[in-house]
Parts: C-alpha cells; sequence; structure tokens
C-alpha cells in the first residue's frame, strides 16, 4: 500500500513539474514557479553568452514551454491526420539532424531534447554558432531567430526576408525578449538570493 501510494505521489509530482508555467508572459512567475528553471537558464547563458530572456522568448515561441511539444500534423483532405512536417521535438523544437549536432559537439550523448536544462543548452549552443558564423550578436533576438528557423546558411543567404510570417514571428520573439528582460531586472537579485540560499538548504 505505501509503495502504491509513493508511486502515485511521484506520478502526480512529474506530472506537475512537466506542466508549461501559468504564466507563460512573465518571466519573474515563471521562475517563481519553476523554481530550478532560473538556475538551468541561467547556467547556460554563462556557457555560451545567451541572454536569459532571450533563452526564454525562443522556448516560448517554439514550445509554449511543453516538454514533449511537436509540430501539428498535416492534414490529409482537410481532416485525416497525416505525417508530421518535421522531426521537431521538445522545449527547443530541435530536429533530429541539428540534435545529434549538438550533442556531438557539446559532448552531452546523454542530452534529451523534452529536459529543459539540455534545451536551455542547445538554444544557447546555437546561437553561439549563429554570431560565430554570421555575426550576429548574443543579444539580438531578432536575427538570432531569423538563423534559428532557417539555418546558419539560410540566415546568410536573406531567406527570411520573403517570409513575411517569419518576419512577424521574428518580431514577436524579439519584443518578448525585451519584455522579459524589464521583468528580469525587477525579480533577478531575488532570484539569485533565493537559488543561493538553496545551495545550503
Amino acid at each position: 500500500m505505501k509503495k502504491t501510494a509513493a508511486l502515485l505521489l511521484t506520478l502526480i509530482l512529474a506530472a506537475c513539474a512537466s506542466q508549461p508555467p501559468g504564466e507563460p508572459d512573465n518571466i519573474c512567475s515563471i521562475f517563481a514557479e519553476k523554481d530550478k528553471w532560473y538556475k538551468k537558464a541561467r547556467k547556460s547563458y554563462r556557457r555560451w553568452g545567451t541572454p536569459i530572456p532571450v533563452l526564454m522568448a525562443f522556448t516560448h515561441q517554439e514550445s509554449g514551454y511543453k516538454a514533449k511539444a511537436k509540430p501539428p500534423r498535416k492534414k490529409i483532405l482537410g481532416f485525416i491526420p497525416g505525417r508530421r512536417p518535421a522531426s521537431a521535438f521538445g522545449f527547443a523544437q530541435a530536429v533530429d539532424e541539428t540534435w545529434k549536432q549538438y550533442k556531438k559537439a557539446t559532448g552531452r550523448r546523454g542530452a534529451d531534447r523534452d529536459d529543459f536544462e539540455d534545451a536551455m543548452d542547445f538554444v544557447g549552443w546555437y546561437n553561439d554558432q549563429s554570431h560565430r558564423k554570421n555575426g550576429i550578436a548574443k543579444s539580438d533576438a531578432r536575427n538570432l531567430y531569423y538563423a534559428y528557423h532557417e539555418g546558419h546558411g539560410g540566415f546568410k543567404k536573406g531567406s527570411y526576408r520573403s517570409k513575411k510570417w517569419l518576419v512577424d514571428v521574428a518580431a514577436k520573439v524579439a519584443s518578448r525578449a525585451a519584455n522579459y528582460q524589464t521583468q528580469l531586472n525587477r525579480c533577478e537579485k531575488k532570484l539569485q538570493r533565493n537559488w543561493f540560499l538553496r545551495l545550503f538548504s
């Protein structure tokens, strides 16, 4: 009986942990609810240099903070579920091939796309590549997102310019990153203090 209760409790806690945050447009509320996410996002920032608000704005756009997000299936005849248009999966919607490249380049062989820490590290790594290959500033959410979506070669060719929908989405990502930064400026000291105190709890 005790084992069954413990198993149920574990499953409930796991389900709660995998749920998207209740206030996804407020970075302070996100980090208050998901108390380990700030530390994980900060770890990626310190390793790769992409500011936390940019990392989080990418994740919001790509998956809505859903750990197991996948692209919607295409409809056949308007209603029959068909194949998914891409292999994108997880918080960062990384596709199979790019995820393989990331794991090989970083040595993180056990990384999982539905793990928040691994997803943060992936976005930071990819943006670092965009900075190295295309000279995009790591705080430039708009152009980083173009490269994230179109690939490094596509960004260099300017393929995003002919895609109005992508231009609009990138503008939305940049706006959210700016809002997140303003919010984080108000609560980061408290987050850092709470994170420090948890080291000794």
